[in-house]
């Protein structure tokens, strides 16, 4: 029998992330057993009757024992407090992994709170939906997406290895980067693309001569494709606002700088300039799609989630 990358994998958090990674586990027999945990005993509920975990534990402290893998995937508020309980816990040479979308602030955060025998490697998979919850998971959800490690100076190369070895074998492609060349990353291409449609779909809800029936019945794919990712976890995008400051508002202030070149460029109806910006923006999306960052699926994730809610309420009838 050809030996398992881990022997004993613990999910700490049963979100969308949580719950697929746990699905993706089981499906290619990454390890022997998979224990999952979540603080909210519905969400520890819901993960036994979907049989996202070989066991649910009722206690954080129960769930990393014996784990030779622990994951966090819970709001990046929360890792302080998680990590502090389990830490004196967790077996020897143990590895702990994450998913969070911010690290340079996380990593000074936490990086010290573990001990010299434990290995933290943070990851971060470039994958999700507007879903959250135990509900929201599927196992294909990492399949062709990037998953980003950002390993520290004193991580074992064997060690990042596996975890390089785990994304590759749930589907990812793997990047290494610096935390820092991370958060930039994802503050243009994710965070401010949030945190505009956040704005946008609140700007909309807050028009005193527009009603709010009018702006769902005249919704046109724009409005409606902000206000899908404007849905996410606010939790989750609330953390990572914070975390992710600085780059942040690093990009803020460029979109800030480039709005502005496009709003004179309308007040004096200069055409010229708008259809140069709107010429290069297309090409960029063109790139997006030849590099298979695009999917035919629309609503990816959604139908297959509407499916599953659908289901389990009509077993319970």
């Amino acid at each position: 029998m050809k030996k398992k990358l881990f022997n004993q994998i613990s999910v700490i958090g049963l979100g969308l992330i949580g719950s697929s990674f746990s699905l993706a586990i089981k499906k290619n027999k990454i390890a022997n057993k998979v224990v999952g945990y979540s603080r909210s005993s519905s969400t520890r509920k819901a993960a036994k009757k979907l049989n996202l975990v070989d066991t649910v534990a009722n206690s954080l402290v129960k769930s990393v024992k014996g784990s030779d893998l622990i994951i966090i995937c819970t709001p990046l508020s929360t890792y302080p407090k998680i990590i502090n309980e389990m830490t004196p816990h967790l077996e020897k040479n143990s590895i702990v992994t994450d998913v969070g979308s911010a690290k340079l602030t996380t990593i000074n955060e936490v990086s010290g709170l573990f001990s010299k025998f434990i290995q933290f490697i943070p990851a971060h998979p470039i994958a999700g939906t507007e879903q959250s919850g135990p509900y929201a998971g599927f196992p294909e959800l990492f399949i062709d997406r990037w998953c980003i490690l950002t390993p520290l100076k004193n991580n074992k190369p064997s060690s990042v290895n596996k975890i390089k070895t785990l994304w590759k074998s749930l589907g990812s492609k793997v990047e290494i980067m610096s935390p820092e060349r991370h958060d930039r990353v994802m503050a243009i291409t994710s965070h401010l693309p949030h945190l505009i449609a956040y704005n946008i779909v609140s700007t909309a809800a807050d028009l005193e001569t527009v009603t709010k029936q009018e702006i769902i019945k005249y919704s046109a794919s724009g409005f409606r494709d902000f206000t899908r990712i404007a849905s996410s976890d606010p939790v989750m995008w609330r953390d990572i606002f914070l975390k992710n400051k600085d780059a942040v508002l690093e990009m803020i202030g460029r979109f800030s700088e480039d709005l502005s070149a496009l709003q004179k460029a309308v007040r004096w109806e200069d055409s010229k300039t708008l259809h140069k910006i709107f010429s290069r923006t297309r090409k960029v999306r063109e790139k997006i799609i030849s590099a298979g960052q695009d999917t035919d699926a629309v609503d990816f994730g959604r139908s297959n989630t509407r499916k599953k809610i659908s289901k389990i309420k009509n077993r319970k009838k």
